[in-house]
C-alpha cells in the first residue's frame, strides 16, 4: 500500500478542496471530531482521579491504572487492529471502532468493580487505537502534497481540543452528575461522531482486498521510522507522566481547590491545541528543528514546575506552556513516521499511536510509583523531565541523518555549477583564441594582398 495510491473517491455533497479552494478538505475536520472524543476518554481520568478513587474505595495510584491500561490497549490495539482491518474499507473500520468505543463506555458507566473497569477500558483502547491509525492515514492522503503535517496537526488538534473542553467539562460534569456521567457523555459523543463519519467520510473502494500483510510488515524496514517511534514514546511519556498526576500536586502542593482543577487544566488544553496547530503548520518546512526544540522546552518546563509548585500564577502559566511544547511536536512525528514508512502507511501510522501510548504506559505507571515515593507530588514531574530529555537522542540522530542525506545533493549541485563555469570559461578562452587567430589571419591576408598589388604595378610599368 503506497502513500501515493489513488485518492479516495468523494461522495456527492462532500466539501473538498477543489470545490472550496481550501487546501485541507472537510474530511479532516470531521475526523478531528472523532479524535476529540477519543482523546477525551484518554485524559478524562486525570481530571476525575480523586473522585473516582474515593467512589471505588481505592488509592489514587490504583485509579491511575485506568490511564495505564488504556494506554496499554492503545499500544497493542493500534498495530494489531491495523493489521486485522487492512482489507476492510477504512470508513467501515472507523464506524466499527466507534461502536466498540461507545459500548465500552457504557460498561464503565455501569460498573463498580475496578477489574471490570480495567477490562472495559482495555477493550475500548483497542478500538481507539484502530480509529487513530486509520484517521491519520485518511487525513494524510486527503491533503495536497506538502500539507500532510498540517492535516495531521488538525487531527491532533481535535484530540488536543479534548484537553481544552472535553476533560475540563468532564470534570465539571462529574461534580454534578458523578464521574459516571462523564462516561455516559462520551458514549453519546461516540454515536454522534459515527453519524458524522458515516455521512462525510468517503467510501473507499475494495482495493484493500489485494493488500498483503507480509508486504506491510516488510515496509517497516526503516531505521529512521524506528527512531521516530522512539521519539513518539519519550516525548509523550514525559509529558503524561507529569500530567496524569498533576491534580494531586495542584491540590496538595499549590493549594488549589478541587473545584478549580478543571480551570487550570483548560490552560494545558489551550496550550496543547495551539501547539498542535502551530507544529502542524510549521512542521512541513522545518520538522527536525521543531522536534529538537519541543523536548528541550518540555524538560525545562517540568523542572520549573518542581521548583515553583507552591506558586499559583507561575504554575498556571507553566502548565499551559507544557501543553504547547510537550504535545506540539506530535503531528510532526506522525508525519515523519508515515514518510519513513511510506510503503506501509497504515501500519506506520498505527505504530505512531502505539509509540505515543507506549511512553504513556511506562511513564504513567512509573509516575504512580514516583507519587508514592519520598518525592511526593513532585515525583511524577521529575520523572517526566527525565523521560522528556531522552527524546533528544533520537531526534538529533534524525536531524543529522537528514542533513547528511541533503549534503550529497548540494555537493552534486555545486559540482554541476563548477562544471558549467569551467565550460563557460573554456568557451570564453577558445573564443578569445579564435578571435586572435582570425585577427592575425586577416592581417596577413591584407599584407599579402598589398604585396601582390605592388608587384602587379611594377610589372605593368
Amino acid at each position: 500500500m503506497n502513500v501515493d495510491e489513488r485518492r479516495l473517491s468523494v461522495p456527492p455533497g462532500t466539501t473538498t478542496r477543489s470545490s472550496t479552494g481550501r487546501s485541507i478538505p472537510l474530511v479532516v475536520y470531521i475526523l478531528a471530531v472523532g479524535t476529540f472524543t477519543m482523546l477525551t476518554t484518554e485524559f478524562i481520568v486525570a481530571g476525575i482521579l480523586t473522585q473516582l478513587a474515593a467512589d471505588l474505595d481505592i488509592s489514587v495510584s490504583q485509579a491511575g491504572l485506568l490511564i495505564t491500561v488504556f494506554a496499554a490497549g492503545m499500544v497493542i490495539g493500534a498495530p494489531l487492529m491495523a493489521l486485522l482491518t487492512l482489507r476492510l474499507p477504512r470508513r467501515l473500520t472507523l464506524l466499527l471502532a466507534l461502536a466498540v468505543f461507545a459500548a465500552g463506555h457504557v460498561v464503565v458507566a455501569l460498573g463498580s468493580n475496578l477489574q471490570l473497569l480495567l477490562v472495559a477500558r482495555f477493550i475500548t483502547a483497542l478500538a481507539t487505537g484502530a480509529f487513530w491509525a486509520i484517521a491519520g492515514v485518511v487525513a494524510a492522503k486527503s491533503a495536497v502534497p506538502g500539507m500532510a503535517s498540517r492535516a495531521l496537526g488538525i487531527i491532533n488538534a481535535g484530540g488536543m481540543l479534548a484537553t481544552v473542553l472535553g476533560v475540563p467539562l468532564g470534570a465539571f460534569a462529574s461534580q454534578y452528575f458523578g464521574w459516571r456521567g462523564s462516561f455516559w457523555g462520551l458514549a453519546a459523543l461516540a454515536v454522534i461522531s459515527a453519524v458524522l463519519i458515516a455521512r462525510f467520510v468517503p467510501q473507499d473502494k475494495a482495493e484493500h482486498a489485494s493488500v498483503s500483510v507480509r508486504n506491510e510488515i516488510a515496509g517497516l524496514a526503516s531505521g529512521r521510522l524506528w527512531l521516530t517511534l522512539a521519539a513518539c514514546a519519550t516525548t509523550t511519556g514525559g509529558v503524561l507522566a507529569a500530567y496524569s498526576y498533576i491534580s494531586p500536586l495542584l491540590v496538595d502542593g499549590t493549594g488549589f481547590s478541587e473545584s478549580a482543577i478543571p480551570l487550570v487544566l483548560i490552560g494545558f488544553g489551550v496550550g496543547s491545541l495551539v501547539g498542535s496547530l502551530v507544529g502542524g503548520r510549521l512542521g512541513d518546512a522545518r520538522p527536525h528543528l521543531l522536534t529538537i526544540i519541543a523536548p528541550t522546552a518540555s524538560t525545562l518546563i517540568l523542572l520549573a514546575i518542581c521548583l515553583l509548585s507552591d506558586q499559583k500564577l507561575p504554575m498556571i502559566a507553566l502548565i499551559a506552556l507544557l501543553g504547547f511544547f510537550g504535545l506540539g511536536a506530535n503531528p510532526i512525528l506522525a508525519s515523519l513516521a508515515i514518510t519513513y514508512g511510506k510503503k506501509a502507511p497504515t501500519l506506520a501510522s498505527s505504530l505512531t499511536v502505539a509509540g505515543f501510548n507506549a511512553g504513556t504506559v511506562v511513564a504513567s505507571w512509573a509516575g504512580g510509583k514516583a507519587l508514592e515515593s519520598s518525592l511526593g507530588t513532585t515525583g511524577p514531574m521529575l520523572l517526566g523531565a527525565c523521560v522528556a530529555v531522552l527524546t533528544l537522542i533520537p531526534v538529533i540522530i534524525l536531524a543529522i541523518l537528514a542533513r547528511r542525506a541533503a549534503s550529497p545533493a548540494k555537493t552534486e549541485k555545486g559540482k554541476k555549477s563548477r562544471r558549467v563555469g569551467i565550460i563557460y570559461r573554456s568557451d570564453a578562452v577558445v573564443a578569445r583564441g579564435n578571435k586572435s587567430y582570425f585577427s592575425r589571419y586577416a592581417s596577413n591576408l591584407t599584407r599579402f594582398a598589398s604585396g601582390n598589388a605592388r608587384k602587379s604595378g611594377f610589372a605593368s610599368n
